[in-house]
């Protein structure tokens, strides 16, 4: 019996339409990455696992996909360490590999690895699929491609100014407006460990933190006592969870609770002078919006950290998100660097636009021009026209048998094609063909010898 095809949870095929949808996505950022002046690079799809382990915090180490060693991977693992089970201990004799988590740490290690050939500051953007093991539902998978922006080598808070521009130059462009980029910083989240007495226990704090919109506030003062945060710090912090008022009124709370942590302060000195400066430019379409619970449990964020929310009405988590991180490289043996980087959620910024009705009739087209076929005397009149549309750089095809025409416009609408050819007797006699715009219907003659004004209306 054949076996029954299948794909692993969390893994998806994509058909033509949606493959041209999310390029139509990726050609947008792409396209702004360019005119902020971001170069392209790429990595490994695998790194070696010590690259990648210790670098996104406890739960994150979990996510990682790791992959065995070829050939007989348990020769080097003795009975007794097989005997008593232990996964992690394990894992690093039979696996010196795993899929990439990010973007950003691989991005990293590039740095080091490349730094006399780099000019600093350094701008690159990446676009590629990454892995993580988690639990599939909406909006998230088990492998997805992430568009990263990222600068190294400079720790001016204008690189802040110029990520949150190109977020709201982004969504303009893709007619998603209404998006809210929420904006914090560490130092902050720092701060308020510190006046809660509660330093030694910051990525637990935070790690908690970041699940408010997730688990609310019972479940996330829950996580905190589970990690032995103590109970009067939690009631301390209990404001914090339902911080109201503007940009300018939630800076001046933050500052007068700060006031004693001279880190804290910091932080909100940063925070204050990137949402001054990007209410003094204004920004097309995007929301600005300070939220302190925001805290991205990815443990090399050190200063501002962004996340974007979709539009009111829309259900779906972050489809956006970043920070700075000052000494990310430091890990690999390049100190002092610091930098920047936020990252588009392309998949979820897919379903946003599939729920919301924002992709143009085009996007899901690939085939602009379709020639019916309707004989072999036909043929290469059809054939010769087919390839000057293809020199000018237009995507067009001949059906290659000349069945009923009924079937072939039925072709033409299953593909989305815009425009369908006619060449049959009648044109062939007048020297000319007609075209047929699928999308707004009527049709028009035009002459074989003058193409171009068939081409100039495209």
């Amino acid at each position: 019996m054949a076996q029954k095809p299948s794909i692993a949870k969390g893994t998806r095929d994509f058909s033509p339409s949606e493959v041209n949808k999310r390029n139509y996505i990726m050609d947008i950022i792409k396209k702004h990455f360019k005119t902020f002046g971001f170069q392209p690079i790429e990595t490994p799809s695998f790194e070696n696992s010590d690259t990648l382990m210790g670098k996104y915090g406890e739960e994150g180490d979990r996510l990682i996909f790791k992959i065995l060693n070829s050939g007989d991977y348990l020769k080097k693992v003795d009975g007794e360490l097989l005997s008593k089970k232990d996964s992690n201990a394990i894992t690093s004799k039979i696996s010196e590999k795993a899929l990439r988590y990010d973007l950003t740490v691989p991005f990293a290690r590039y740095v080091v690895m490349h730094q006399n050939e780099i000019s600093f500051p350094f701008k690159r953007y990446q676009i590629q699929p990454v892995w993580r093991a988690d639990r599939p539902q909406k909006g998230r998978f088990r492998e997805f491609f992430q568009c990263d922006a990222d600068v190294v080598g400079s720790d001016s808070l204008l690189q802040e100014i110029e990520l949150v521009q190109l977020y709201d130059a982004v969504f303009t462009d893709l007619k998603l407006e209404g998006v809210t980029i929420k904006l914090n910083n560490r130092k902050v989240l720092a701060g308020i460990a510190e006046v809660l007495g509660e330093s030694e226990r910051l990525i637990d704090f935070t790690v908690a933190l970041d699940k408010l919109d997730k688990i609310g506030i019972d479940g996330v003062s829950k996580e905190m006592r589970e990690k032995g945060i103590s109970e009067s710090a939690i009631e301390k912090a209990a404001p914090l969870f339902s911080l109201k008022g503007t940009n300018l009124e939630q800076l001046n709370i933050l500052g007068e609770l700060l006031r004693d942590s001279e880190l804290g302060t910091k932080g909100v000195e940063e925070l204050s002078f990137i949402i001054g400066a990007l209410e003094n430019l204004g920004l097309q379409s995007a929301n600005l919006k300070i939220d302190v619970t925001l805290a991205r449990g990815l443990n090399y964020y050190t200063g501002a950290i962004f996340e974007v929310a979709a539009p009111e009405g829309v259900s779906m988590g972050s489809i956006g998100g970043g920070g700075r991180y000052d000494d990310l490289t430091g890990i690999f043996g390049l100190k002092n660097v610091s930098g920047i980087g936020i990252s588009f959620g392309l998949d979820r910024i897919y379903l946003v636009l599939e729920e919301l009705g924002l992709f143009p009739e085009t996007a899901d087209s690939s085939l602009q021009v379709l020639c019916v076929n309707f004989g072999d005397k036909e043929t290469m009149v059809s054939l010769k026209l087919v390839n000057q549309l293809r020199k000018s750089g237009v995507s067009a095809d001949l059906y290659p048998s000349s069945v009923k025409m009924q079937k072939q416009m039925k072709y033409a609408n299953n593909l989305n094609v815009p425009f369908v050819v006619l060449i049959g007797d009648k044109e062939l006699e007048a020297n000319s063909f007609v075209v047929r715009d699928m999308v707004k219907g009527g049709q028009t003659e035009y002459s074989l010898d003058n193409v171009g004004q068939f081409l100039q209306e495209l």
